[in-house]
């Protein structure tokens, strides 16, 4: 069984080649598996995508490189990735050593149980403050915006069969998040626990500004932000309604009762907040649906570099990259 292993990789030129390196090590213990990966660059800062040509001269026709234009993110990157795999299985992982090849094993022999997609969950999370703060976030995001198995924890390590990714790469909005198309695809989910490793180099890449962006790309997937509206908005109208009636009754039994200011500014403050708040909703939505109608493309492909004889200068074409061309409409090949 041939397994696809897709990697996003940004600013990863010191841990990419030990990382393949180790997964065909992995792979060349395991009977009946053989391994192929596809390493997207993220349009990086570093020398990154030199070293994903050197693995690919390493490792022909085992080993596809994927350059972007630009800087599309994570959850871009692993659908540009599943555009060339050619496995029956694929499997998603970091390019920072915190998640280990050897792994792998337990979420292959995990899918022989029937299971469509399975996810790693770690014991024990080797992040900083922050990322555990934004990880925590998501999750609890994924638990209440998006329809899974109940008990599933989802993660960014992760095993899918062939057809699943097959028809995750036909999502053609705006913003890309990998975990509710797993969910809008299949039921069949499992968990598997997994040991988190310390990162070897670096630091994280997710700072406050792209944690944000990505917890309003759940927006894509979930009307619940309106729903919540209409629950404030009606909450607040019969809130209202009520206090007016008391007012009225108080005054009658009290004609000398004086209404506070202060009170009625403070009222005002937090009916106004809640008023902007549901109106930036909204136009969170409108403007997802602005941007859909200028058909944005989710990823731009720069140059895709697949080789037979340890050439690695640039792409040559073949059936499968020929396939991804028409599957995705939005992928330009410069």
């Amino acid at each position: 069984m041939l397994v696809s292993v897709v990697i996003p990789c940004y600013n990863s030129e010191r841990s990419i080649g030990k990382l393949v390196d180790l997964c065909m090590e992995s792979f060349s213990k395991w009977d009946g598996y053989e391994c192929e990966m596809v390493l997207v660059n993220d349009c990086s800062h570093d020398d990154t995508y030199r070293e994903i040509l050197k693995c690919v001269g390493k490792y022909p026709n085992q080993v596809t490189g994927v350059d972007f234009s630009k800087n599309f993110g994570q959850h871009a990157a692993l659908l540009a990735a599943m555009q060339y795999v050619r496995g029956e299985l694929v499997v998603g992982m970091d390019d920072d050593l915190q998640n280990h090849p050897d792994q792998i094993i337990q979420f292959l022999e995990k899918m022989d149980e029937g299971y469509d997609v399975v996810f790693g969950v770690y014991r024990k999370r080797q992040f900083g403050w922050f990322k555990n703060l934004t990880s925590r976030i998501s999750q609890f995001l994924m638990v209440r915006l998006v329809e899974r198995p109940k008990g599933i924890e989802m993660s960014n390590f992760w095993c899918a069969r062939r057809f699943v990714t097959d028809e995750m790469i036909r999502y053609r909005g705006n913003d890309a998040l990998i975990q509710p198309l797993f969910a809008r695809t299949t039921s069949h989910m499992a968990d598997i626990s997994l040991e988190h490793f310390e990162r070897q180099f670096g630091r994280s890449n997710y700072n406050f500004r792209k944690a944000f962006r990505l917890f309003m790309t759940f927006m894509d997937y979930s009307t619940v932000p309106l729903r919540i509206s209409n629950f404030f908005g009606i909450l607040f109208s019969i809130a209202g309604f009520i206090a007016t009636i008391a007012l009225i009754i108080h005054k009658f039994v009290d004609p000398t009762v004086q209404t506070g200011w202060s009170s009625l500014m403070c009222l005002m403050l937090i009916i106004s907040g809640i008023v902007f708040l549901m109106i930036g909703v909204v136009g969170e939505y409108l403007g997802k649906l602005i941007s859909a109608s200028t058909n944005k493309p989710l990823y731009v492909v720069r140059q895709v570099t697949r080789t037979g004889e340890g050439e690695a200068a640039g792409w040559k074409k073949d059936d499968s990259a020929a396939q991804a061309e028409e599957k995705n409409g939005s992928c330009k090949e410069e």
